[in-house]
């Protein structure tokens, strides 16, 4: 992967996880935590893709830089 890809990935990362905390704080999400006890699937799901996409750009920036 070479630096532009890795920064495409973390700046995605952060923009999902960015927008998965604001999913999982939003009313809908609240409502849903009432009845099932967690936020809804599509804020988890946005997490976990926004970790594992800023991941994957830290490690190839890591790698690259060498």
């Amino acid at each position: 992967m070479n630096k532009i890809v890795a920064l495409a990935f973390l700046v995605g990362g952060i923009v999902l996880l960015y927008f998965g905390y604001r999913e999982a704080q939003s009313f809908s999400s609240g409502f849903n935590r009432i009845f099932t006890g967690s936020p809804s699937s599509k804020a988890t799901w946005m997490i976990i893709a926004g970790i594992i996409a800023t991941v994957a750009g830290l490690l190839s920036l890591a790698r690259n830089s060498k």
